[in-house]
């Protein structure tokens, strides 16, 4: 970015997560933001990170993250049950937050959320990012062209392989389990076609399976909606699956769309669409969706672009998981406090 353009955005990043690296990382890089600060509970965690990513300095702790006056985005990675409480720390620091989904453990902290991210003002976004990548708009530009005829079904379907046992995505008191890491993207790109359905779409029915010796962890949950205009959807996650998919499936009337990976299309920016004129594939580009993210948030905080997702769109997804889990026979994931 030169002199004449918009400030670079400063980011302080809580925890050394893996995921980062692709989602913050590298689309920072490419952009021209600034790293300023890392804090992780082992130092020596930060320090590695810091000097392996070119973050400016490492701090002591997440409350001097927040406290750091030159961090004014401050990006959580941290485990799901730790987004929700540092989320509400942040902004009450006066801090713009850019949170890993989902952005808390259940609707009432989400919530609590929605009510700090008033009060502080700042930008408040769920890292949904699929949202902003070309293969997703186009998917809503073909349904809005009238190309597919009136919708009627969409169908999602995000699943991985199975992470292992100790790894958090198993964890009852982190937040855990398939909805809160895979769900969340097919019921958020479900309620994104309201537009198109007359409204909002309504939970119907949810059954889902037990991960084997981690009680009330969701392995695998389907979950069918209806919209009022008619048409339905179902959303599906597993998170032990024997293969990666992450597919968007969108029938009209008069034809269908299809991507066979949605969530991350840096691996696959194919879109089909099938219709009585034959079918044909394109190709959106494998450029991250965090970059297309990151370039939204910016513009957003410089310029007050507008940008789709806020704390009132993560309550609404929020409240539609702990709907589902409910109806599967699951409670919703329990909140973790700080000083837990």
């Amino acid at each position: 970015m030169n002199d004449s353009g918009p400030q670079p955005l400063r980011i302080g990043v809580l925890g050394a997560a893996r995921i980062t690296e692709l989602s913050l990382v590298g689309p920072a890089r490419t952009t021209g933001h600034r790293l300023v600060a890392v804090a992780a509970r082992d130092r020596s965690r930060a320090a590695a990170f810091a000097d392996e990513h070119d973050v400016e300095r490492v701090v002591d702790s997440y409350a001097d993250l927040l406290a750091d006056p030159e961090v004014e985005v401050v990006y959580n990675p941290l485990a799901n049950g730790l987004h929700g409480p540092w989320n509400l720390a942040a902004l009450a620091a006066g801090k713009h937050v850019l949170t890993e989904k989902p952005s808390a453990s259940n609707a009432d902290e989400a919530a609590e959320v929605l009510r700090a991210s008033a009060k502080a003002g700042t930008v408040f976004m769920e890292a949904f990012h699929y949202l902003f990548h070309p293969v997703t708009r186009r998917l809503h530009e073909i349904l809005a062209s009238g190309e597919l005829g009136d919708l009627q079904r969409v169908e999602t379907l995000v699943a991985i392989p199975a992470p292992g046992d100790s790894d958090p995505r198993w964890s009852l008191p982190l937040a855990g389990g398939a909805v809160m890491d895979l769900g969340c993207y097919g019921l958020h790109a479900v309620r994104m076609l309201a537009p198109w359905a007359g409204g909002a779409p309504r939970l119907v029915s949810a059954r889902g399976g037990e991960r084997a010796g981690a009680p009330g962890v969701d392995e695998w949950l389907d979950a069918e909606l209806a919209y009022p205009g008619g048409a339905t959807a179902s959303a599906r996650c597993h998170m032990a699956y024997g293969e990666l998919e992450m597919s968007c499936r969108i029938v009209g009337t008069r034809g269908e769309a299809f991507a066979p990976n949605f969530v991350l299309p840096h691996r696959d920016d194919r879109v089909v669409v099938r219709t009585a004129d034959g079918e044909r594939t394109e190709r959106l580009g494998t450029r991250s969706s965090y970059t297309y993210q990151l370039e939204a948030l910016a513009a957003h905080i410089r310029r007050d672009a507008p940008l789709p997702l806020d704390a009132q769109d993560a309550l609404a997804t929020m409240t539609l998981i702990d709907e589902s889990y409910r109806a599967a026979g699951f409670e919703p994931r329990p909140r973790m406090s700080l000083a837990g």
